[in-house]
């Protein structure tokens, strides 16, 4: 996957050789199904862009034993929990601060003298 640009300084920046080193070992193959580097996927039949990826999901942890070359299909595949995971994170917080927007502009269209004054009464 190509790194997004918000993540980009998460990566160190040797990067490039840290990735060629991966490949290089992985042999230019998926190491969960084979498929070759620029070839046709065997399953999907798109041309395969090995990725590297990290196996605990974190960008800033690059030792090899973290570090897995991988067709877009088996990363798109091992990442489909963890991003699952993320987007409800994601989701939920954004409700929350939502509910928090909606109750605050509540009471300030409503005019509460209180909330104005900061002086908001919990009973």
């Amino acid at each position: 996957m190509p790194i997004k640009p918000e993540n980009r300084e998460r990566y160190p920046r040797n990067w490039k050789q840290i990735r060629w080193r991966i490949l290089t070992r992985a042999n230019h193959r998926c190491e969960w199904c084979g498929a070759r580097n620029g070839e046709l996927h065997p399953v999907t039949g798109a041309k395969v862009v090995l990725t590297i990826m990290h196996l605990d999901h974190t960008p800033e942890h690059n030792a090899d034993e973290n570090l897995r070359a991988a067709c877009q299909k088996c990363h798109n595949s091992y990442d489909a929990e963890h991003r699952a995971k993320t987007r409800r994170a994601t989701a939920h917080e954004a409700g929350e601060k939502q509910a928090w927007l909606v109750f605050h502009i509540c009471f300030a269209v409503a005019g509460d003298s209180d909330y104005h004054t900061g002086v908001l009464e919990t009973d």
